[in-house]
């Protein structure tokens, strides 16, 4: 039964009304047309019932209200913002922009308006017209000149000067939401996904209703695998605007990191049905059908991007990132073009250095390769900042606590479940390829690089933020036998989401070898193994290859060394306190003797040599790392030299490595 008009004036029920929509749009309807039948012809409850309508998802409805009343009430700004937020629910851009432009002409301090031209622009892929929008968006959102300074800081790509500016001014207002928002983003750009949660979470408690900030906690939540949180947040925003194209890019991009390419790839088809250019939905687009091997179609995707928006870099290096694609003349000059444009964005730039050095390597035109590859490293040198002594002392930790006593004292602990196959080691080191092989199995399957265990170290040891210590791993000693096996099970549950009913499953996030003693610990049965690569080819190969995020120990010649060598520190100490444990697989040797290699690592996984192994690259399945392209094809040599066309240049890695080199001699 509906709310009854309360006593009193029209004014008080449309008040009692309004009140109602924004928690209860259902509600505010039934009370809109109460009114209705009292004053059929009374604006402000058409307006409100209009809002209703649209707050419901009932698009076709509020429109059929709306025009005739924006038609009637042509100076009316309320009701041409109304009306245009109809247009962009109804996944109408261009009329909504009309719409918009007029609220704004009509009322040139409407908040709403601005942002709604903001996202409007967005959609269509106009970033110069989103800047402008939004930038008079910030002006009025907030009473801080300052606010709307560090925003364009972030917008230009002044990420530091954003940031430093973002955190002076919350400060002096902690409760500002809009820099809490700014300062969230920053943290996603920069990779700290924990610090950008918390920072999300205290902005929605405070504003509820704040879509944009909502949008960037479902962008920090997906970044971080907790695909079921962000979707749930995403379900929240689409209820509100149930054809913003953003919304639903996120949406097919968690859909396809489960696993659910198909449904990914029907959503982006139908947003660029309606947006053909929409520069975002094509780069995405893109990634999808590459993740399941329709690479034609990919590398179309990535040309219309091009074409949509001939600035974006990520396009560009998406293309040199498939391995086996070849840049023409003309895409050599026009990324270099684009390149040496002075207002280009970092991070365009940074992909746009990557994708020529790939472009040069290809024309072996190797010094011209390198200085790309070397100043697109330091661009992201820039953007990631990165302490090899932290890398150290955490190594020594790791080493000093993770004794032969600790794993006496804990023995037959955890959670005794055989599943996981953990493929551990440095990123460009083969792991896709040992995860093809098995992969190609009919007991096991793939899935990517999950980030449980690093999450679950951060969580252990009470790290809530980037830059604070933790108390990992030395707080495992205060854990007991159930919690050891509570965080295994936790691991085999969180992880269900990624995998079908195969007895087993590949975890191949290549940092989990920093913990191998908390893996033993909590999931004894567990397999292990190290893909192992020449220090010179490994540690070239990472270098030349933009890592979507992490990884910043990549972007230096002297720290990918230093790093090299910590990581055969620590896995030198497991092989002496967990004998036998690690099963290790040398890159050069599956090369060269590929069958001997896979029945050796079948036999340590206790898996039957199944035939289909041999011919891994016959086996269809998603796969989203670098290597995807190469591992559909049969094993090959031409990579593992490629190192030695750049050697001049590679001194401070061989200074680096320095003793590790005689272990692993250049030959």
């Amino acid at each position: 039964m509906p709310d009854q008009i309360p006593h009193g004036d029209l004014t008080t029920a449309l008040q009692h009304a309004a009140r109602l929509l924004q928690q209860h749009p259902i509600m505010a309807e039934e009370q809109a047309r109460e009114i209705l039948k009292v004053v059929p012809d009374l604006d402000p409850a058409k307006h409100i019932l209009t809002a209703a309508l649209r707050l419901q998802g009932k698009i076709d409805q509020a429109l059929e209200i709306v025009k005739p009343l924006a038609m009637r009430l042509s100076n009316a700004a309320p009701i041409s913002l109304e009306l245009g937020l109809c247009y962009a629910a109804a996944g109408r851009t261009k009329e909504a922009i009309a719409a918009l432009k007029k609220n704004v002409d009509q009322d040139p301090k409407s908040i709403e308006g601005w942002r709604m031209l903001a996202d409007q622009y967005r959609i269509r892929g106009e970033k110069e017209k989103e800047k402008k929008y939004f930038s008079k968006y910030l002006q009025l959102l907030t009473s801080n000149p300052e606010l709307a300074k560090a925003e364009k800081y972030f917008i230009d790509g002044k990420i530091a000067q954003a940031e430093q500016l973002t955190k002076e001014i919350l400060r002096k207002q902690p409760s500002d939401v809009v820099a809490m928002r700014l300062l969230g983003e920053i943290a996603i750009k920069l990779n700290r996904f924990e610090d950008a949660k918390t920072l999300l979470i205290n902005c929605l408690e405070l504003a509820p209703n704040f879509h944009h900030a909502r949008n960037n906690y479902a962008i920090a939540l997906f970044r971080t695998e907790k695909l079921e949180q962000a979707a749930e947040q995403l379900e929240i925003l689409l209820s509100t605007d149930p054809k913003n194209p953003n919304y639903l890019i996120l949406k097919s991009a968690i859909l396809a990191r489960k696993g659910d390419n198909l449904p990914a790839l029907k959503i982006y088809e139908k947003i660029l049905k309606e947006y053909p250019k929409q520069a975002k939905a094509l780069l995405s687009y893109g990634h999808t059908l590459k993740t399941v091997g329709r690479l034609d179609d990919a590398i179309k995707a990535y040309r219309n991007c091009i074409d949509a928006s001939p600035a974006t870099g990520e396009t560009y290096w998406s293309l040199a990132n498939l391995k086996t694609f070849k840049f023409s003349d003309e895409d050599v000059i026009n990324m270099s073009a684009q390149f040496e444009k002075d207002d280009g964005d970092e991070d365009d730039k940074a992909h746009l250095a990557f994708a020529l050095g790939k472009a040069y390597e290809d024309r072996e035109e190797f010094d011209t390769s390198f200085r790309y590859y070397q100043r697109g490293n330091a661009i992201r040198r820039r953007q990631t900042p990165y302490d090899a002594k932290i890398n150290i002392y955490d190594t020594v930790r790791q080493i000093k606590f993770f004794d032969t006593e600790f794993f006496k004292k804990h023995k037959g602990q955890g959670c005794q479940a055989k599943d996981p196959i953990f493929v551990v080691g440095l990123p460009r080191a083969g792991s896709t390829l040992i995860e093809q092989i098995l992969a190609s199995h009919s007991m096991v399957e793939g899935t990517a690089e999950l980030t449980d265990i690093i999450a679950m170290s951060r969580e252990i040891g009470d790290k809530k933020r980037v830059r604070a210590v933790s108390k990992y791993p030395e707080i495992l000693n205060e854990m007991t036998a159930e919690d050891f096996k509570y965080f295994g099970e936790r691991y085999i549950e969180t992880t269900r989401i990624q995998r079908s009913s195969l007895p087993y499953f590949i975890d191949k996030m290549p940092n989990n070898f920093q913990h191998i003693g908390l893996i033993h610990s909590i999931l004894p049965n567990a397999k292990i193994i190290d893909a192992r690569r020449h220090p010179m080819g490994g540690c070239f190969s990472g270098y030349k290859q933009l890592f979507a995020r992490g990884q910043a120990f990549t972007y230096d010649l002297s720290d990918i060394g230093f790093y090299y060598r910590d990581y055969v520190k620590l896995m030198d100490h497991w092989d002496e306190t967990l004998p036998g444990r690690v099963h290790r697989v040398q890159y050069e040797e599956m090369v060269s003797d590929t069958e001997t290699q896979i029945r050796k690592l079948l036999e340590y996984c206790g898996l039957e040599f199944e035939e289909s192994c041999l011919r891994f690259y016959e086996t269809d399945r998603a796969i989203r790392t670098p290597s995807s392209e190469q591992v559909r094809q049969p094993i090959f040599t031409k990579g593992m030299e490629q190192w030695r066309n750049y050697e001049t240049h590679l001194a401070p890695l061989k200074e680096a490595l320095g003793p590790l080199l005689e272990r692993y001699p250049i030959e």
